[in-house]
C-alpha cells in the first residue's frame, strides 16, 4: 500500500513508520506543524510539536530512507483543537485535547489529504490494535496496558479506521525502545510527550484566563448553599478537583472539598464532599460505533478517562445518544469528557463506541 506516515519526532512514530517499510509498503513521512510560532512552544520532550521535534522526524525518515514533509496545519490545529478546549471549558465541561486532535487534526484533516493525494492508509504511534472482520473495523486495547491509547482513538469512525495503521499495538513500550535502538534511530531514548502541548508551562488555569478573562464568581456549599468565597471563572475549575479551590475555611467535618458542579450562566461552583461525586450513571450525546452500533442494552466496561475511570456497566444506545448504567459508582465524571465502551473478550478489550458526556446522576 501507499502509506503515509505521521511522524511526530519521537519514538513511537518513528518506530511504527520503520515497521511499515519493513512491512513493503511505499511510505512517505510528514510532520505536522501545529503552531504558528513553533518556538513557543516548550522545548526538550514535553511536547510533540516543537521545531526541535519536527528535526527529530526528519532525521528518522532519512535513516529510513523515506520522502518527509512538514504539513503546517497550524491555522486548522487553532480552530479545532484549541478554540474548542476553550470554549468548552467557558461552557463548564471538561474536554480531551487529545482525542480532539486525534478526530479533527490526525484523522480527519491529515487523513482527507493523504486520500485526496493517493494514499491508502495514515499510520501513527498509538498503541492499540486494529483489523478489519468480515469488512468490519474492530478496534482494540494495545499489548501493553499502561501505554493504550484505544481511548483516545474510539471517536474515529469505522471509514477513517479502514484507512489507518497501529503498528504498535502487539508491542510493550520497552520493545519499541529496544528496536529503536537496534535500527540506529537517535530517539530511541527520547522521554515520552506529556501534558499538553499547546500550554508552554503547564498552567492551564492561566492559559484560559488569558483568553476568556476574569468571570467572577461565587464559590457555593453544595448541601447548605453557603458562601464561601468567589473566583475568577468557573473556566477554572473541573468537576473533582480538590486543589486551588481558594476556600480558606475548612469544612465543619474538618474534610476535603471537591468541585461537584459548575454553572457558567450565574458562574457557580457547588463544592462538596467526596460521597457527593459518586455517579452512576451517565448520559452522552454523539455517539460513534468504531464496527457496528448496539442493538439493545449491552453488558460492557465504561471508561471516562484516558488512564484509569473504568467500571461495569449497561450500555443502551437510541436517537439520542447513549445512556450508561454504572455497576460502581465512578467519582470526577465531567460533562465535555468521552466515554468509551468496550467488550471484553480473550483476544483484547474491543471498542463499541463512545460518546461525549452530556449529563450525571
Amino acid at each position: 500500500m501507499r502509506v503515509l506516515a505521521a511522524m511526530s519526532g519521537g519514538v513511537d512514530s518513528a518506530v511504527a513508520a520503520a515497521r511499515a517499510v519493513a512491512a513493503g509498503h511505499e511510505v512517505v513521512g510528514v510532520h505536522l506543524a501545529l503552531s504558528a510560532k513553533p518556538g513557543t512552544l516548550r522545548t526538550g520532550a514535553r511536547g510533540c510539536c516543537t521545531v526541535e521535534d519536527s528535526r527529530d522526524a526528519r532525521r528518522a525518515a532519512d535513516l529510513l530512507g523515506i520522502p518527509f514533509y512538514v504539513w503546517d496545519f497550524a491555522e486548522r490545529f487553532t480552530e479545532e483543537v484549541i478554540d474548542t478546549f476553550v470554549g468548552e471549558y467557558a461552557a463548564g465541561r471538561t474536554p480531551n485535547p487529545c482525542l480532539t486532535c486525534n478526530e479533527k487534526i490526525k484523522f480527519e484533516a491529515l487523513l482527507d489529504k493523504a486520500i485526496a493525494l493517493g494514499f491508502d492508509a495514515v499510520c501513527t504511534g498509538h498503541y492499540a490494535r486494529l483489523e478489519l472482520v468480515d469488512g468490519v473495523p474492530e478496534l482494540r486495547r494495545s499489548r501493553d496496558a499502561d501505554k493504550d491509547q484505544s481511548y483516545v482513538l474510539a471517536s474515529l469512525t469505522a471509514e477513517q479506521l479502514r484507512h489507518s495503521m497501529f503498528p504498535l499495538g502487539d508491542s510493550l513500550k520497552s520493545e519499541v525502545r529496544d528496536e529503536a535502538g537496534r535500527r540506529d534511530l537517535a530517539v530511541a531514548e527520547k522521554p515520552d510527550s506529556h501534558d499538553i502541548c499547546f500550554i508552554p508551562d503547564g498552567d492551564t488555569r492561566s492559559f484560559l484566563e488569558d483568553r476568556l478573562g476574569r468571570s467572577p464568581g461565587k464559590l457555593v456549599d453544595a448541601e447548605s448553599g453557603a458562601v464561601l468565597g468567589e473566583h475568577a471563572g468557573v473556566h477554572g475549575f473541573t468537576v473533582g478537583q480538590r486543589k486551588g479551590l481558594g476556600i480558606d475555611a475548612p469544612a465543619p467535618d474538618g474534610r476535603p472539598r471537591y468541585v461537584l458542579s459548575l454553572e457558567p450562566v450565574s458562574g457557580t461552583v457547588a463544592v462538596g464532599s467526596a460521597e457527593h461525586l459518586a455517579v452512576t450513571e451517565v448520559d452522552a450525546r454523539r455517539p460513534i460505533w468504531p464496527g457496528r452500533p448496539l442493538a439493545g442494552p449491552t453488558e460492557c466496561v465504561a471508561q471516562v478517562r484516558a488512564h484509569g475511570g473504568l467500571a461495569d456497566a449497561v450500555a443502551e444506545a437510541d436517537d439520542d445518544g447513549i445512556r450508561v448504567q454504572l455497576r460502581q459508582p465512578l467519582r470526577g465524571v465531567a460533562p465535555g469528557q468521552a466515554i468509551v465502551l468496550y467488550r471484553p473478550e480473550e483476544r483484547g478489550d474491543l471498542v463499541l463506541g463512545s460518546g461525549l458526556i452530556s449529563a450525571t446522576r
